[in-house]
């Protein structure tokens, strides 16, 4: 068995494999996905992109893409030269429900985690209601992005992300 260090540093590229055709399928299919029980929802690049490169020299060239109304062309740019997406704000729309939250592709770390409105507390009773509800909550976006990473997976395993998937890539990112 692999110590879990060898094993982090040995498979992190897969979160940044990950973000980075996760940020490929919202601009091709406008972030639109089905989970396990054949519900519609979608995802939305956010305010925030990380891309790294390593270079000869094991130096990280790291471009970060922030702003409401930033354009993209920097981080397509980054993606041309080497680079792959390491962190990514996302938007999660599902059943009328609305969360934000940054996605660290290296541990799949969420940050800034944004939950749907809840009811405000007025009885001392309701509270453990509601901190079901913000578990739910949470719990449920985390669900969806590993519905996601496990369909990525699926598609990273098979021949198609050798014959088409990176080709296709390749021509949005050259786009």
């Amino acid at each position: 068995m692999l110590d879990i260090a060898v094993s982090y540093n040995k498979y992190k590229f897969l979160g940044h494999e990950f973000l980075t055709w996760l940020w490929y399928v919202i601009a091709r299919d406008q972030g639109a996905f089905t989970d396990s029980s054949g519900s519609s929802f979608s995802l939305i690049i956010g305010n925030r992109i990380v891309c790294e490169n390593i270079v000869e020299d094991n130096t990280v060239e790291t471009v970060i893409i922030k702003g409401d109304n930033a354009g993209l062309e920097e981080g397509l740019l980054a993606l041309r030269k080497g680079s792959v997406v390491t962190e990514l704000s996302l938007s999660l729309n599902y059943l009328e429900q609305h969360w934000e939250f940054n996605l660290k592709g290296e541990n799949f770390h969420f940050t800034g985690f944004k939950h749907p409105e809840t009811e405000k507390i007025t009885k001392k009773e309701d509270r453990e209601g509601a901190l079901l509800e913000k578990i739910y909550l949470y719990s449920k976006a985390v669900e969806l992005i590993d519905q996601v990473f496990s369909d990525f997976l699926k598609l990273r395993l098979s021949e198609k992300w050798k014959t088409d998937i990176l080709n296709s890539m390749k021509v949005w990112i050259k786009a």
